[in-house]
């Protein structure tokens, strides 16, 4: 049987995951959409919608994920009342109504498997788990001074470069911990810098971790960016040209001096650990220290309220989380699988 597990693209914002989410949406086999904003607040607002086992509950969260503006689904391209009748009629938890919009957007192109992409997905991966748990993951890595000088120039980032150095750090340390306790065939890690010099040989190594032939295609992104990629995110511009190492190490010229100073006193093992040379810059001052390990410590508090809260909610389940959609979600719930006329697996 071919593979049909869920793919999470994860890694610091700013690292080519979108690069990445094309390559693989290039694949014949598999759908990645743009981002969009529901998986997470589905998960942690589970309690608002009740238990997943009653079809008017299934209805409602899937009627929030397609028409709340701040979900994207449109950005998917596909049919909202279509998707809330499939939802609501599926399997009862909350993994499968989440996840019937990601199958629904990979049947859109005829592909039988689908993946999301998000940064911030990284600190997330027990609750991608706990929605998918037959999920493979695949975490980008870029030099974080690069990251850093690149998010500061976004639109989008509002923080200052604390937070920037500050969220590289975090992705890299959660990485680590998933590389520790995932197994090999679901957790693979790979470097921005490498998959742009060598695009064939990388992702030929990610199609043997997905358990898919390799494409071609693949190493061609940017036929596929003006279908995957929205129009309005013009700092993807990039996607839609070759791929190239023209901003491989352009930190140089992006960073202040005592910017790169700070980020190779802060994020200096790190960067070794993961084969980047450091470049000798002076010392930070101990204010910028300062101010950076502030930063740090407000966001481990707050990640650590989040996850204090989540692990109360866990107590007192309002029904079924993990989706049961592939054959290793119904494996795993100890569900005879059976195929429907159209090919797709499903529940007795």
């Amino acid at each position: 049987m071919r593979p049909d597990r869920p793919i999470f693209i994860i890694g610091c914002p700013r690292s080519g995951t979108t690069m990445l989410q094309l390559m693989l949406h290039a694949h014949e086999r598999i759908a990645v959409p743009p981002e969009t904003r529901y998986l997470l607040p589905a998960y942690y607002h589970r309690r608002w919608y009740g238990d997943m086992r009653e079809a008017a509950n299934r209805r409602g969260l899937a009627e929030w994920i397609a028409t709340d503006k701040t979900t994207k689904f449109r950005a998917l391209g596909i049919d909202a009342d279509a998707y809330v009748e499939r939802a609501a009629a599926g399997p009862g938890s909350l993994g499968s109504v989440v996840g019937e919009t990601f199958r629904a957007y990979a049947e859109r192109f005829g592909k039988p498997r689908w993946g999301d992409k998000r940064p911030g997905y990284s600190k997330h991966v027990n609750v991608l788990l706990r929605l998918f748990p037959d999920a493979q993951f695949i975490h980008l890595i870029r030099d974080g001074r690069d990251c850093v000088a690149s998010l500061k120039e976004m639109p989008w980032f509002t923080l200052d470069v604390y937070h920037a150095v500050a969220i590289w750090a975090e992705a890299v340390d959660y990485g680590r911990r998933h590389a520790a306790r995932l197994p090999a065939d679901s957790y693979h890690e790979l470097r921005y810098e490498d998959l742009t010099a060598d695009p064939e040989g990388e992702l030929a190594k990610i199609c043997t971790f997905l358990g898919e032939d390799y494409d071609p295609a693949m190493c061609e992104p940017r036929r596929v960016a003006v279908t995957a990629v929205p129009a309005h995110k013009v700092w993807h511009s990039n996607t839609h040209r070759e791929v190239s190492q023209a901003s491989v190490g352009s930190w140089t010229t992006r960073l202040e001096s005592w910017e790169a100073a700070l980020c190779e006193e802060v994020l200096g093992d790190r960067l070794r650990g993961h084969g980047y040379e450091l470049s000798g810059v002076s010392g930070a001052s101990v204010r910028h220290l300062l101010a950076y390990r502030r930063t740090a410590a407000r966001r481990a508090l707050s990640r650590a309220r989040t996850f204090g809260r989540d692990r109360i909610n866990r107590m007192r389940e309002p029904g079924p989380l993990a989706a049961m959609l592939t054959s290793g979600q119904l494996s795993l719930a100890s569900i005879p699988r059976q195929r429907t006329t159209s090919g797709q697996l499903t529940r007795r």
